[in-house]
């Protein structure tokens, strides 16, 4: 039996209009008011599975009652745990401007996640997971076609420092270079590569650091922070160009608000998913800016895929870490990554590199 997701209410119709049973299927948060009609004909309904969505009442008591397992929505969680989209980021951060930060889905979701009520909760558990599952299956879909490098930096990195504008020229050359980026989706230098990603034209990228650089922190003030960005993204970027990043962060870190220069958001609440699915999506490569333990950790999961990956040398994307005084001597894991990939297929695919310019070329040269 093979089994096929719906997540929209137009696939579902077509499905039954061409009639093609329903057997094996899941419908991922779909609206099953359009479709009442026709669902309420079908006798026989085994093997179908429900995952929220709409669903009228009546309609949820037919699909029961013809074999259908129905996961109902419930109104009292934060998330939606079966959402097949990934987050947009003005979702995120809606009623910022009505109440502040607090009130905001990400920061309603962060709270949910601290709530020591729910820490031995075995619903929660299982309804963070499938929200999980659900945001690396949307990413999967954005990413099907599109080659992506990762972009890994300190998120303590500020919107007026020189690091933070070569972070941002690295996004933008990335993008220009046909390459999908995808950063951490938090602040510092994964919000500069996210901006450079956006920005249509390098002209526009003085003006943008100009007006961010009024808020240079997410600290103390988060809502002015995400205010001055949200503003700049309207301003300075456009649709098309949004589509080039996505942003990957995590609940986990949820002191860390998420960025919102990108075209979309997949936002966990495990951390370790989070790193390994992100990871896992940068088969261009991946650049790693200076940074300090959550880099660090980011570095040597990658390294260790490289590390026991079978694939020839020539098929290991490349890793490149910038700022020799960074990594070789203020945090020196290059020593150390060296060793690591002597006489290895992954030896010639790591490098280190004093210059943003230097690594894009390397990732978008290929070697």
């Amino acid at each position: 039996m093979t089994t096929r997701e719906i997540t929209s209410a137009q696939d579902l119709r077509d499905r039954l209009q061409a009639g093609r049973s329903l057997q094996g299927v899941r419908l991922q948060d779909v609206d099953l008011g359009d479709v009442a009609q026709e669902l309420l004909q079908i006798r026989d309904l085994a093997g179908l599975v429900v995952l929220g969505g709409v669903v009228p009442p009546a309609v949820a008591e037919h699909l029961r009652t013809a074999g259908a397992l129905v996961f109902p929505t419930d109104p009292e969680l934060p998330i939606n745990p079966y959402r097949s989209l990934l987050y947009d980021p003005l979702e995120l951060y809606r009623g910022l401007d009505d109440e502040g930060y607090e009130s905001t889905a990400d920061k309603r979701a962060y709270d949910w996640l601290l709530d020591p009520a729910t820490v031995h909760d075995a619903y929660v558990t299982v309804m963070r997971a499938i929200h999980d599952d659900s945001i690396g299956d949307a990413l999967d879909e954005c990413l099907s076609v599109e080659h992506a490098v990762g972009v890994m930096g300190g998120h303590a990195e500020l919107r007026t420092s020189a690091a933070y504008a070569d972070a941002a020229r690295l996004g933008h050359s990335l993008a220009d270079g046909g390459k999908y980026v995808l950063t951490g989706g938090g602040p510092g230098a994964m919000e500069a590569a996210s901006l450079g990603a956006c920005l249509p034209d390098t002209s526009l990228l003085a003006p943008a650091l100009t007006r961010l650089s009024r808020v240079p922190s997410f600290r103390p003030d988060i809502a002015a922070w995400a205010r001055t960005a949200l503003a700049v993204r309207e301003d300075y970027t456009d649709e098309v160009s949004r589509r080039r990043c996505i942003g990957v962060p995590t609940w986990f870190y949820g002191h860390e608000p998420s960025q919102v220069f990108c075209g979309a958001v997949a936002k966990f609440f495990s951390n370790a998913l989070r790193e390994d699915i992100l990871l896992a999506r940068c088969d261009a490569g991946i650049v790693v800016l200076p940074g300090a333990a959550g880099t660090v950790q980011e570095i040597f999961q990658a390294v260790t895929r490289m590390y026991y990956t079978d694939a020839p040398a020539s098929g290991i994307p490349p890793l490149v870490l910038v700022g020799r005084q960074q990594w070789a001597h203020d945090v020196p894991v290059w020593d150390l990554l060296t060793h690591l990939a002597k006489e290895r297929t992954m030896e010639s695919s790591i490098h280190l590199v004093d210059s943003t310019d230097e690594a894009a070329q390397i990732v978008l040269g290929g070697r």
